[in-house]
C-alpha cells in the first residue's frame, strides 16, 4: 500500500531534484491523471448502481503495485496503455463471464450511464480546468512572444503547410513574436483569406521556414490552430464575484469549441479530406506536454484539457472494446427487444481488439517516424 500511494509524491520529488526532466515527468503525470479520472467515471457509476468493484487498474497487464480499498484492488499494472474497471465477477469483454450481481438485469440507463461514465468525467475535466483558466486569466495580459501552438486541425490550412504542435511561432506575414501582441495574431489572418503568408517557426530549437495559406471559412481566414503566448503579465487585482460567474459560461463555451474541433478533425481524418501522418500518439503528446509545463501551468492544463477531450472522443466512438462500442452494442439490443448471442458478442469484441491493437502499433509508428524527420 505504501508503495502505491507514495508513487506521485516521489515522482514529483524527482521533478524538482532533476528539473532537466521535471517537463518528461509533469507529461506522465498528465497523462496518468486523465485516465485515473476516465476510469474513475466508470467506477463511480458503478457504485451509484450498487455494483462491487473488484479491480480498478491504471494500465494492463500484470500487477506491479497497488492496495486493497473495500472490496477492490486499486493497482498500477505493467503496461501503461490505458486502464479499466471490473465489475465484481463480470467483464463485459467477456461475455460468457458470471453476473453474480446482476449488472445486466439493471435498467437500461443505468448501464449506459456506467459505459459512458469515463466519456463523462473526461468531458467534466476538460470543463473544470477551463473555467480554472477563465478565473485565473481574469487578471492576466500575454506579453509580445513567441506563440506556442497547442493543438492543430487536420485538413486544415497549419497542418496542410506542416505545422505541429509544440512549434514556437516567431513571424507570420508582417507580424514578429516577439515584436507584435499576441492579440493581433488573429485579426490579422481574418482579414487574409487566401493570401499566401511567410510563417516561421522554432522546432526542437531549428528555425523552419513555410508558407501558409489561411483557409475562407466564412469570409474569415482561419489557420487551425490552438496558440498561446509563452509569456504572460499578471496584473495584480482583487478576484470579483463576477469572474467568477462568468468563468463557468466561457469555461462550458471552450469546451464545447475544443470538442468540436476534435470531432472536425477526425472526420476529416476518416473521409481522407486529412493525412493519418498529422496524428500524434503518446510520444508526441508527452513531448508537447513537456514543452508546455516548461513554459507555464495555463498551457500545460490547457493542453490537458484538449487531450481530456480527445480521450472523450474517441471512447465515444461505437468500435468494439471501446465505450461507445458497449453503448452501440447495448442500444442495439434495446431497439432489436433482444441481446445478441455470446458467440456474435465474442466475434465482436475480437474483431475490435484486433482493430485497436492496429491503430495502436499504427500511432506508434508514426510517432518513430516523426522523430526521425
Amino acid at each position: 500500500m505504501k508503495r502505491s500511494l507514495t508513487l506521485v509524491p516521489a515522482l514529483a520529488v524527482t521533478a524538482l531534484a532533476m528539473p532537466k526532466y521535471a517537463g518528461y515527468i509533469s507529461a506522465i503525470l498528465m497523462i496518468a491523471v486523465i485516465i485515473f479520472l476516465h476510469e474513475l467515471g466508470h467506477f463511480l457509476a458503478a457504485k451509484w448502481m450498487g455494483m462491487p468493484v473488484e479491480t480498478f487498474s491504471l494500465g494492463f497487464g500484470t500487477r506491479l503495485v497497488g492496495f486493497k480499498w473495500r472490496e477492490t484492488d486499486v493497482r498500477l499494472s505493467l503496461l501503461p496503455l490505458g486502464g479499466y474497471v471490473k465489475l465484481a465477477g463480470y467483464n463485459p469483454e467477456e461475455p460468457e463471464a458470471e453476473d453474480p450481481h446482476g449488472f445486466l438485469q439493471q435498467p437500461f440507463g443505468k448501464r449506459m450511464l456506467f459505459y459512458s461514465g469515463g466519456v463523462l468525467a473526461n468531458i467534466a475535466t476538460a470543463f473544470l480546468l477551463f473555467t480554472a483558466m477563465c478565473v485565473h486569466e481574469a487578471g492576466a495580459v500575454g506579453q509580445s512572444s513567441p506563440l506556442l501552438v497547442g493543438s492543430v486541425t487536420p485538413g486544415m490550412a497549419a497542418a496542410q503547410a506542416g505545422v505541429h504542435t509544440g512549434d514556437l511561432i516567431k513571424s507570420i506575414g508582417d507580424l514578429k513574436f516577439p515584436g507584435s501582441q499576441p492579440d493581433e495574431f488573429a485579426p490579422y489572418v481574418s482579414a487574409r483569406a487566401g493570401q499566401v503568408l511567410d510563417l516561421t517557426l522554432e522546432r526542437d530549437g531549428q528555425a523552419l521556414a513555410l508558407k501558409i495559406t489561411p483557409s475562407n471559412v466564412g469570409g474569415s481566414g482561419k489557420l487551425g490552430i490552438g496558440y498561446s503566448p509563452t509569456q504572460r503579465r499578471y496584473d495584480p487585482h482583487q478576484l470579483k464575484f463576477s469572474d467568477f460567474v462568468r468563468a463557468p459560461y466561457y469555461g462550458a463555451l471552450s469546451t464545447k469549441e475544443m470538442a468540436w474541433q476534435v470531432i472536425k478533425g477526425l472526420g476529416q481524418l476518416v473521409s481522407g479530406r486529412a493525412s493519418f501522418k498529422q496524428m500524434g500518439g503518446p510520444i508526441t503528446i508527452v513531448k508537447v506536454a513537456s514543452q508546455q509545463a516548461q513554459e507555464g501551468w495555463i498551457g500545460f492544463f490547457g493542453f490537458m484539457a484538449f487531450i481530456s477531450i480527445n480521450l472523450a472522443v474517441l471512447n465515444a466512438l461505437p468500435l468494439p472494446m471501446l465505450d461507445g462500442g458497449h453503448m452501440a452494442i447495448l442500444l442495439f439490443e434495446k431497439l432489436r427487444r433482444k441481446d445478441l448471442s455470446i458467440e456474435m458478442k465474442e466475434k465482436i469484441l475480437t474483431a475490435g481488439f484486433f482493430l485497436l491493437a492496429s491503430l495502436m502499433v499504427m500511432v506508434f509508428a508514426l510517432d518513430f517516424w516523426k522523430m526521425r524527420h
